[in-house]
């Protein structure tokens, strides 16, 4: 394969090039059959304020390279945090030898040279916030500021963070490939406590994007977190029974995600999965469909190319319920026969189709009487057995409308059998995160309580 290389006006990613070359120059010249290295260099601004006093300000920078070898289908890896020339040559003298005692694995090696991402698109994934400590310090201010100011109840906080971060990666391999990208990534949050003759209660409120444009503004976070905080004031427990859930989007993502997980090749091959061989299966209702795409601008997973360079591509995972395929890189591909999908590293951009019109407030009518969920607490979920078990706070709802707030329950179930009595998923997509999807009404769970 021809030498492929990444056109970028960031000098900063144009010096990465030369430390990802120097690895596999070197690991030619010592026998390798073949070679990959990625260099990454992130820097990052962050502070938290509590009740007005500035609690953390940090910044670092980090930067450091992983070089894997193969001699045959023998795989050596070796990662240093020093990118001079010497450290380097260390490194990958390092990984040589490693592979030299390492057995052969049928399944290692590099992904297939004709899968290269040949061109990197700009997907306008770089906006740095050219923010002073000073000015970071005063939006983190004004954001806890707004929140307890929403209500005298709100006596105490867990303070309001700002953070800014940039990264920048290269990749490289013995079929050519040196390529990069930059890409950024903002958040503002406020979580406080709020006290009256009932107890205690904290929520919090967030915003994130690659773009700081695209952040809501400071004040409206923390006048969001301070609402959601006192509308927990007087939650009550329930008595145990079986109900409708209603999970809204920034936690629906997290049922999706158990999915995504289920349907890894590392999963699949190693035999872990409660979706074990279910590609061509009906998982959901023929009302639910998911896809992945990854060159979407801005998006918080978009990328060209997974971490092996395998270019990526739109697919669709779920049509009509039925699972169309897994999530593969090189390796979890070969072990089971298939592919890549050119999901080395994770997944890009996954898309859940949502009921045109529909949200969390059209939704909770649908529902009537039923549990909306606003806390998750705990990981009780098995991704062998799908087992989902977790502490939950959130409201009662009847007859559409919020009844009174709830908190020390668990809500509890199987992801085999909630998958397949979903009732209706939202067209209220969160954006700022991997995962787009919208409001989840499941039939039943069981709710245990007093």
């Amino acid at each position: 394969m021809t030498e492929q290389n990444t056109p970028s006006t960031d000098s900063r990613l144009q010096e990465l090039e030369a430390p990802v070359r120097r690895a596999l120059e070197r690991a030619s010249a010592l026998g390798a059959s073949a070679a990959e290295a990625g260099v990454t260099a992130e820097t990052g601004l962050s502070t938290t304020v509590r009740l007005g006093e500035v609690e953390t300000l940090e910044y670092h920078r980090d930067r450091g390279i992983v070089v894997t070898v193969y001699f045959g289908q023998c795989k050596g890896s070796a990662s240093s945090a020093d990118t001079s020339m010497d450290a380097i040559d260390e490194a990958v003298a390092k990984a040589c030898s490693i592979a030299r005692h390492t057995a052969e694995d049928d399944c290692a090696g590099l992904a297939p040279a004709e899968r290269m991402a040949t061109h990197l698109p700009d997907l306008d994934l770089l906006h740095p916030w050219s923010l002073s400590p000073d000015d970071m310090i005063e939006l983190a201010t004004r954001c806890e500021a707004s929140a307890l100011a929403v209500d005298s109840r709100i006596d105490n906080s867990e303070g309001a963070t700002l953070s800014s971060h940039e990264r920048r990666r290269v990749y490289g391999n013995s079929h050519g490939l040196v390529a990069g990208y930059p890409s950024s990534y903002h958040s503002v949050s406020c979580s406080v406590i709020a006290r009256d003759d009932s107890g205690m209660q904290r929520d919090y409120w967030y915003s994130a994007a690659r773009d700081p444009a695209d952040l809501k503004s400071a004040e409206s976070i923390g006048q969001t977190a301070g609402e959601r905080t006192v509308r927990r004031l007087g939650a009550r427990k329930l008595s145990t029974r079986t109900a409708p859930v209603l999970f809204p989007p920034n936690l629906a993502r997290g049922l999706i995600g158990h999915f995504l997980g289920a349907i890894q090749g590392g999963a699949q091959y190693r035999r872990t999965s409660f979706l074990l061989d279910a590609a061509g299966q009906q998982v959901f209702p023929s009302f639910v469909s998911i896809c992945e795409r990854p060159l979407i601008p801005k998006g918080v997973g978009s990328a060209a190319m997974d971490s092996e360079g395998v270019a990526t591509a739109n697919r669709d995972l779920l049509q009509d319920g039925v699972l169309a395929g897994y999530i593969l890189g090189s390796y979890s591909a070969r072990k089971l026969g298939l592919e890549t999908t050119g999901n080395a590293g994770g997944v890009h951009n996954i898309l859940v189709n949502g009921r045109a019109g529909a949200d969390q407030a059209s939704l909770m009518g649908d529902m009537g009487t039923g549990f909306l969920v606003t806390e998750l607490i705990g990981q009780g979920v098995n991704p062998t057995t799908g087992d989902y078990s977790r502490g939950a706070a959130g409201y009662w709802i009847e007859n559409g409308e919020v009844a009174y707030p709830v908190h020390e329950i668990t809500i509890a179930g199987n992801l085999i059998d909630m998958y397949m009595n979903l009732v209706a998923i939202g067209e209220d997509a969160d954006v700022q995160s991997n995962v787009r999807c919208g409001s989840i009404l499941l039939e039943s769970m069981t709710i245990a309580g007093n």
